[in-house]
């Protein structure tokens, strides 16, 4: 009897904490000390607190597109917002769906944008727990998806991964897998890393597959597409084969994914994310459902009682929530250093724009040391505020300026932004 594809404990990964997780993979650039100096050359330090000022037993988490930065803008009084947060010593956290960069990339990229100085331990992006799946595929190809040019390739290697394999190199070795893909022939030459000739043998391919990650939103879908289906419907993960067991009802899942097929990992579920176009543009969650609509059309999906076997991380799950909260932990104590006794922390604002996902993981989230975590929307993003959102935030505010404030108001801190 075929055995069911075995994924890894997603939650454990989170569990793992910075350690194993967004301390190794920007190890090198050492995510404990802070950024001294960014690209425009303004310094950071930590302010002293004066003598009269609370320590703060309350912190923030910030989505970033639609809330700090649109596309490449940055939206107006964020930096004010952020540039307080560090005067008054209050601790924050980035939690992004966002990927396709490495994260001392990211935050060196976000620190000059917005002119504040960040440090890459204040940073979770949706594909951070990806690090810790590194040593379980450390002999074994993957396909890395998603991102711009070979960005995400990049990324994989730091994060430990041996033998990356993006769409772009499979085309370049095979260019008939997906014919059409030719008109983007200068782009995936641009940064393509052909496969060896001996991976290679007419129709049946020797490149196998361990697994499949989405680092990021794809950006040609069609050859994306193709080629993961190919992968979930080959055997053991054999580019260019099809399993003999596809379809068989006697098996689980009527046979589909039941043949040593790759795992597949997505970064996170956002239908939608805010661009710099005034209505949201689709996300990975609509690649996702893409592919799920096709695997319907292919195996008969629901109706003949096939799923599509796959593990989403990111907002709005649990498992992230939990991530954040212990990162936040260790930034407190990082920010608080030298405050003496410094009170447990009993809530997190959490400041995003779509309700889906920020404003839904939020609401449920549940703290495993009973932090209260309470949702703030804001009307720079996916969310506009033409009509109520599906999962209702303690309160929506215009910006994330409105949203601090409405933050310190509630914890009864006597200092108010200016």
């Amino acid at each position: 009897m075929a055995a069911s594809i075995s994924y890894a404990p997603l939650r454990g990964l989170y569990g793992l904490g910075r350690v194993r997780g967004v301390a190794r993979v920007v190890a090198s650039s050492n995510p404990r000390e802070p950024l001294r100096t960014i690209s425009r050359g303004f310094q950071h330090s930590a302010p002293q607190r004066s003598t009269s000022q609370a320590v703060p037993d309350f912190a923030f988490a910030f989505d970033i597109d639609g809330v700090l930065v649109r596309s490449s803008d940055p939206i107006p009084r964020a930096r004010e917002a952020l540039l307080f947060l560090q005067r008054s010593r209050i601790p924050f956290i980035l939690l992004t769906n966002g990927g396709g960069k490495h994260e001392t990339e990211r935050i060196t990229e976000l620190s000059s944008k917005l002119r504040v100085p960040l440090s890459a331990r204040q940073l979770i992006q949706s594909h951070t727990p990806f690090a810790a799946l590194a040593p379980q595929y450390h002999d074994r190809h993957v396909l890395v998806v998603g991102g711009d040019h070979g960005s995400c390739r990049s990324v994989a290697h730091a994060y430990g991964f041996q033998h990356v394999v993006t769409p772009a190199d499979i085309l370049g070795t095979t260019p008939h897998i997906w014919p059409s893909s030719a008109v983007f022939s200068a782009y995936y030459s641009s940064f393509a890393q052909p496969l060896r000739n001996d991976l290679q043998k007419h129709k049946r391919s020797l490149l196998q597959i361990g697994a499949i990650f989405v680092f990021a939103d794809p950006r040609d879908w069609a050859l994306d597409l193709h080629l993961i289906l190919d992968l979930l419907l080959s055997h053991q993960g054999h580019l260019g084969t099809r399993s003999p067991r596809n379809g068989d009802a006697s098996l689980p899942n009527r046979g589909y994914q039941q043949d040593g097929q790759p795992p597949l990992y997505f970064s996170n579920p956002d239908l939608w994310w805010a661009a710099r176009y005034h209505l949201p543009r689709l996300g990975q969650g609509g690649f996702r459902e893409a592919l799920e609509g096709v695997w319907r059309a292919v195996t008969g999906g629901e109706k003949e009682g096939v799923e599509l076997k796959k593990e989403v991380l990111g907002k709005p799950g649990q498992a992230m929530f939990e991530y954040a909260e212990r990162a936040l932990g260790e930034e407190r104590e990082e920010v608080l250093k030298g405050e003496g006794d410094v009170p447990k922390l009993r809530k997190v604002y959490v400041i995003g724009d779509n309700p889906e996902s920020d404003i839904r993981g939020g609401n449920m989230f549940e703290s495993p040391v009973g932090t209260e975590w309470e949702s703030v929307l804001v009307r720079t993003g996916v969310f506009d505020g033409g009509k109520e959102p599906a999962w209702k935030p303690k309160t929506i505010v215009k910006d994330v300026w409105e949203a601090v404030q409405w933050g310190l108001d509630r914890s009864g801190w006597k200092e108010r932004l200016e």
